[in-house]
Formats: C-alpha cells, sequence, structure tokens
C-alpha cells in the first residue's frame, strides 16, 4: 500500500498514520473508534490483554459477567431440550435449545444455543462430550452461573486444525495457527477474533513497507527489537518468551516520543535571551531575610538558591516549584520576586481565583510590612509597592494599579487573567510566578510572557504534589524543586472516615464537634460537592448506584444547618456561581473572623489562609478525588490548633471509592497520596485527556509503573537531541509532531 504522507518527514510515520478505514473498511474502523483507534499505528499498538496456547484452556472460573470473551475450553456434555411451536411471520417453526456445559478441568460454564430443531441437532453433532474449541460471546448469569448465550464458536483439533462451526467464525481459529492466540479488548461488534482478523491484515499490508524509524544506535541504548518483529511478536507470537521484548519495544517508543518532545523544549528555552537577575547582597531580599522571625527550613533554603542560580543566568529559569499544603511555596517564592526587584525588575504573580489573589496580596503585603510601600512617609530604606488586580476593581483602582504597574513602581503585580489584559503595560517584567499551574492553558501564560522585552523567568507552583515519574513526563522541560518539609508551628491534623450508612449518628456528632470548635473560638469549613439539585457531580469512572443517596448539596445543606445543628452561629455560603465581589467579602469576614462557618464548593479548596479554622467536615467525600480532599484538608491546622477532617460517605466498604478515603484517612503524606491516586487512576486521566475529550498519546506506557523505561528514555533523548545534526532529523521532528498531534494540548502545553 501507499501511505499519503500528510506532512510526515519520514516514510514511516506516514505510513503509521494513514486512516484504518482504509484498509478495514468504514464500518469496522468505526468500531475500532471505540478504543481511540483512527490509524493504522493505532491499531497496531492495540494489544491482546493476554495469551493462551492452543494446547491450553481457560480459566472459566475467573470470568466476569458482562465480559466479552473467547474461552478455549472441552465439551463435558450436552441436552437437546425440543421446544413447543411457536408462532412467527413465516408461520409454525418449533423452537428449543441445546443446553452444552464445557470445563477447563477445574470449573464449568454453560452454553445455551436457542433455535429450531434442525440447528440443535446440527449444533449437538458438532459439540460432543470430548470436543475442544473457542467459544465467545458475551458473559450473563443463569440461575447465579455463568452463561454464554448463543455462542460464537470453532471446534478444534488437537493440531490446531478447525473441523466444526460456522464459516463466519472462521476468524476466531486463524489467530491461533501461528502459536498463542491474543485475546482482545472486545465490544458486541467486536468479538476479539475480528480485532485479531483486522490487525493481521493491517500487519501484512504494511509490514514488508515499514522501515524501523528509530536509528540503530537508539535501539541499541534501549535495548529493543526492530519495529515490524516488535508488531508481529506482540501480535502472532509463537512462544510467551517473545511477546515482553515486544511490548517492552512499544512502550519505549513512547516514552521515547515524549522525553524527545521535552528535550527539545529545554534546548530551544537554553537558547532564548532573558536579561540576568543576580541576586544583590544588599537590598529588599537582604532586608527581608534579616527580619524574618523564623529560621528557613533546609529545603526553603535550598530551593531558594536553586531559583537565585537559575535567576543569575541569561537564558529564562523554567522551574516547577512542588510543595505540600503548607511548606512554604509562597515565601520562596516571595523572595524570589525581591531579588527580581532589587535588579529593578518586576515581577507577576497570576492567580486562578480572586480569592486566592486577593489572599496572596494581603499575605505578601504583611509579610513584607513597610517594605510594601515605597515612595510614602512610612516606607522602609529598601522598599517596593505591592500592586493587586482583578476584574471586579473599580474603574479608578484599577486606573491606579496599571499606572503603577506602567511605571515600574509596582515592583510585585498580583492578579487574575486581569493581568493578561492588552492594557496592563510592565515597565521591566522579569519573573512570572504562576500559583496552580494546571489551571492555566499555554495562551495565557504567553500572553502574559509576551509583555515583556525579553522573556520574563518563569516559577510555576503547585500545591498538588508529583511523583518523580510523573514530572519527567508532564513537566518535563522544567526544572523540579520540591518542598516535603512543613515549617514548624503547624498543628496535627486528624482525618476521620465517617460511614453514615452503619453510624448515622456521627453525622450528629459532627455538627456538634463544629459548634465545640466555634465555643472554642475557633472555626470551620463544611464542604460539599454540588452547589445545587439540578448539578450531577460523579468521581470519574464511577456508576451511580441503585441505592445511592443523593448527595448533600451547599444550598440545601445550608439551610439545614442554620435551621437545625448550627443555629445561632453566623454560618454563610459561598460556590462558584456567587458574584465574586460577594464571594470574596464572605472569605475576608471568614478570615477576620466574624463568620463562625463557611458552607462551600471546592473553590476553598486553594489558597485560602485562616490560621483560626480547625476543623472541617467533607460531605460525600467520595466524590472528590484523593488530591481534591487532601488540598481541602490543608486548609485546616494552619494555626496553632489542632485540626480534625471528618469524611462523611455512603459509599460502600468494598468500592474503591471506600480506598480513596482510607488512604487519606491514613496518612497526611502528600507524595504518598499522589502515588496512591495515580495507581487508582486512568492514565489519561492523570493527564487530563478525560476532562479535554482529546486521546492521550499514551496507550501503554503507565507512569506509575515505568519510572525506569521513562529514565532510560530521557537519558537517550538528551543524547539524542544533543547531536549536532539534530535540528534536521527527521525522525526527531516527526516524533515530536506526532505527540503534540496525539496528545492533549492542555496537558502537553502545561509549561
Amino acid at each position: 500500500m501507499t501511505a499519503p504522507t500528510g506532512g510526515w518527514r519520514t516514510d514511516a510515520f506516514a505510513l503509521l498514520h494513514t486512516k484504518v478505514e482504509r484498509l478495514v473498511g468504514g464500518a469496522t474502523a468505526k468500531a475500532l473508534g471505540r478504543w481511540r483507534i483512527e490509524t493504522v499505528g493505532d491499531l497496531l499498538r492495540h494489544l491482546p490483554r493476554r495469551y493462551f496456547a492452543g494446547a491450553e484452556t481457560s480459566d472459566l472460573a475467573a470470568l466476569v459477567p458482562g465480559e466479552e470473551v473467547a474461552v478455549l475450553a472441552q465439551v463435558r456434555h450436552t441436552r437437546i431440550r425440543h421446544g413447543v411451536n411457536v408462532t412467527n411471520a413465516r408461520g409454525r417453526s418449533p423452537r428449543g435449545r441445546l443446553e452444552v456445559v464445557v470445563t477447563d478441568g477445574s470449573a464449568d460454564l454453560a452454553l445455551t444455543f436457542f433455535g429450531n430443531n434442525h440447528l440443535l441437532e446440527h449444533w449437538s453433532a458438532q459439540l460432543p462430550a470430548g470436543a475442544r474449541g473457542i467459544f465467545a460471546g458475551k458473559v450473563g448469569e443463569f440461575q447465579q452461573r455463568a452463561q454464554l448465550t448463543n455462542p460464537d464458536y470453532v471446534v478444534l483439533a488437537p493440531d490446531g486444525r478447525v473441523v466444526g462451526g460456522a464459516q463466519r467464525n472462521l476468524a476466531l481459529a486463524q489467530v491461533g495457527h501461528d502459536g498463542l492466540i491474543g485475546l482482545y479488548p472486545t465490544t458486541k461488534k467486536l468479538p476479539t477474533w475480528q480485532v485479531a482478523e483486522c490487525v493481521r491484515l493491517v500487519l501484512e499490508a504494511v509490514e514488508q513497507q515499514l522501515q524501523d524509524p528509530l536509528p540503530a544506535w537508539v535501539r541499541l541504548r534501549l535495548g529493543v527489537p526492530e519495529l515490524v518483529s516488535a508488531f508481529r511478536s506482540v501480535h502472532l507470537p509463537r512462544t510467551r518468551d517473545e511477546v515482553e521484548p515486544a511490548r517492552r519495544r512499544l512502550l519505549l517508543d513512547e516514552a521515547l516520543a515524549v522525553q524527545v518532545t521535552m528535550a527539545q523544549r529545554r534546548a530551544e528555552a537554553a537558547h532564548v535571551p532573558s536579561t540576568p537577575r543576580p541576586r544583590r547582597p544588599e537590598g529588599l531580599l537582604a532586608d527581608f531575610d534579616r527580619r524574618l522571625p523564623f529560621t528557613l527550613t533546609d529545603g526553603q533554603q535550598q530551593t531558594s538558591e536553586e531559583i537565585f542560580t537559575d535567576l543569575a543566568r541569561e537564558h529564562p529559569m523554567q522551574r516547577l516549584l512542588q510543595g505540600e499544603v503548607g511548606s512554604g511555596k509562597t515565601l520562596v517564592a516571595l523572595r524570589a520576586m525581591l531579588a527580581v526587584a532589587d535588579t529593578g525588575g518586576q515581577s507577576a504573580l497570576l492567580a486562578p481565583t480572586e480569592v486566592l489573589a486577593s489572599q496572596h496580596h494581603t499575605t505578601i503585603t504583611a509579610m513584607l510590612g513597610d517594605m510594601a510601600h515605597a515612595d510614602t512617609l512610612h516606607a522602609a530604606e529598601h522598599a517596593t509597592r505591592v500592586v493587586l488586580l482583578t476584574g471586579s476593581m473599580s474603574a479608578q483602582q484599577k486606573r491606579e494599579a496599571l499606572l503603577e504597574v506602567a511605571s515600574g513602581r509596582a515592583g510585585i503585580v498580583i492578579g487574575t487573567h486581569a493581568l493578561l489584559s492588552s492594557q496592563v503595560q510592565f515597565a521591566d517584567l522579569g519573573l512570572v510566578v504562576v500559583d496552580e499551574q494546571h489551571r492555566f492553558g499555554v495562551e495565557q501564560r504567553a500572553a502574559l510572557a509576551a509583555k515583556a522585552d525579553t522573556r520574563p523567568h518563569l516559577l510555576v507552583m503547585t500545591a498538588t504534589p508529583i511523583p518523580r515519574s510523573v514530572a519527567m513526563t508532564v513537566f518535563g522541560d522544567l526544572e523540579v524543586s520540591t518542598l516535603s518539609e512543613v515549617p514548624a508551628g503547624r498543628s496535627e491534623v486528624t482525618t476521620v472516615l465517617v460511614d453514615e450508612r452503619r453510624n448515622p449518628r456521627w453525622v450528629d456528632r459532627a455538627w456538634q464537634r463544629i459548634r465545640e470548635e466555634v465555643a472554642a473560638g475557633r472555626q470551620a469549613f463544611v464542604v460539599c460537592s454540588r452547589i445545587a439539585e439540578s448539578d450531577t457531580v460523579r468521581p470519574p469512572g464511577a456508576e451511580e448506584a441503585e441505592d445511592a443517596v443523593p448527595p448533600r448539596t451547599v444550598e440545601d445543606l445550608h439551610a439545614e444547618l442554620v435551621a437545625g445543628p448550627l443555629s445561632g452561629l453566623s454560618v454563610e455560603m459561598v460556590h462558584g456561581r456567587l458574584p465574586a465581589e460577594q464571594k470574596d467579602a464572605t472569605m475576608r469576614r471568614f478570615a477576620a473572623g466574624e463568620v463562625d462557618v463557611v458552607v462551600a464548593t471546592t473553590v476553598v479548596e486553594v489558597g485560602v489562609d485562616v490560621p483560626n479554622a480547625s476543623v472541617m467536615v467533607i460531605s460525600d467525600a467520595d466524590r472528590f478525588g484523593i488530591s481534591q480532599l487532601h488540598q481541602l484538608r490543608g486548609r485546616i491546622g494552619r494555626g496553632a490548633h489542632p485540626g480534625v477532617c471528618l469524611l462523611l460517605t455512603t459509599s460502600p466498604a468494598d468500592s474503591e471509592a471506600r480506598r480513596r478515603l482510607e488512604a487519606v484517612s491514613r496518612t497526611r503524606d502528600g507524595f504518598q497520596l499522589a502515588n496512591v491516586d495515580l495507581a487508582q487512576r486512568q492514565e489519561g486521566d492523570v493527564l487530563g485527556a478525560s476532562q479535554s475529550g482529546t486521546r492521550s498519546s499514551l496507550r501503554l506506557l503507565r507512569v506509575i509503573d515505568h519510572a525506569e523505561e521513562i529514565q532510560l528514555a530521557r537519558e537517550v533523548a538528551e543524547e539524542w537531541v544533543g547531536r549536532p545534526d539534530a535540528a534536521t532529523d527527521p525522525v526527531l521532528a516527526d516524533l515530536r509532531a506526532q505527540v503534540e498531534l496525539l496528545a492533549d494540548p492542555e496537558w502537553m502545553e502545561r509549561t
């Protein structure tokens, strides 16, 4: 076959990106789309879940109702049950059923065939006791026993030849001729043998033309076979020993493509000029450090040194600062901004919400004291100005803020998306700090960076701990700094799982605990998953159980608490549908101690600093992910008072949701929870594909399981991209183009 180039630099990539419908037809291609298979390469990387040999039987005891299966088993016995005459459009036709029991030697499976007497006799003759065959269909249940109804089948001779079965089922046996039989993920429209036949057809069409795009030295460094050999060994293996090296080749192909993309981006950034911002021995930073009433943690000192080293270079810093909730990321970022201000430059801190932007402005202004009021009578010797810019500010406030930014008087500018407006002009933008990186798209960050004459330095902050393998994959073009220590003075937070079904009285105790904390002068959060009854929220990938209790809403629970358990207290609502001014006003009053309890959605997940809050009740906690629960819990215990977080749930004890909650209740180690979270979630969710609806390029690579492979691919990519001819290498160009074509743009452009 001849494949269109489609803009690809190499014949191999053009061939692999040929639309699969050209080979298998439109109807089959549409059915394959169920697994995100659009191209020849997609199909060849759609691998069997498992294999069995022609002499093996299947594990019938492991069958799951609802699953599409193909099992190899031996007939134990058959019985015909002739039916009574039934009337249909063509007249009267006697119908009945054939009952067949097959076995794997230890467990049985019932097969039921419905048809007229002629068909029953035919099937019975093909399936005598002792016959061995492959039976395929959807597993059902009848009288609490697994059953296949009207399965497709072929009968096999001891040497693997087909000796019975419908002609249309011959493809089912074809997969077994060369050794192992691969079982693919299936649907009703595409049983496993039809998928196998599609793979065989495509492989035979392309294998003579497909030249391995990876240079021999790369294959040698990775320790992998040639590509065509890998495809054949993984789909049509003769022995089990062939499968793993072939799978590893395809897995490393994915890892290498991502790491080449990241290595190229790092190399490109290293050639972009930026204004050096070296640390000065005297000035704002030195004065600020002398005033600190505490000693920086070892992690804060080390991370700051890494940032100062980057800022002093002639190329833009690109660094990810990740840290536990309360580890002091804001302090580290502030020291970096002061270092830039000492050189006459400005810093912009971009926050995702007005509440968080206002919180940063208040916190940083308080930390700087008179150093934040340059050009006033009471300003310190070394001082700057800290300006807040948000969409809800009045026109007069915006004009004043814009003037201070444009004139350069404001060394630190804090804001939301309002900073991206064309009205905002900086005198000398030297550093961009992005808080909660995942909330901003590449266009937004590019718009802010474009406000500088030379590319500003970039510091990305996240309070969601990221496992190393994820950081290499998703944030691979950023250097990573990690704050794992929590500064002294943080209080212990106890997390308790409350099973509402088994212990309904514990819910009443939760509200009583809030009253006790408020009576002691402290405050509380109550968090819900929904604002109103019209909202529908479920955990990713979860199905609603038939007996599921509807989740509490902010509006309903607020009304219930005010009228009942928390009557007499100051209880207010905060959620995303309220006007920004109202939300901000409520949170300011809460931070000032004027509100006892806030009933909210996850708008309080990030950035709200209320040291006096000591208790949090999370209703329907099973509807939140692990990272969300960890972030929410981080809002309490931020002061001198120990905290308690109560996770309310009605989820069954053996459910995946309950296991998430149990993990959160066992530990406050965000990095440990991040690994649990990653292990439980689908890869596409981790990389953002499920949210956007676009395809993830990772079919085989699992960042939690394949850290060694990712590290090896990173090393090879660095070496390859560093070669003199890398800029004109067509394979490198196609590897990057493939990643950026297939991957979700949101996660691929996070850096």
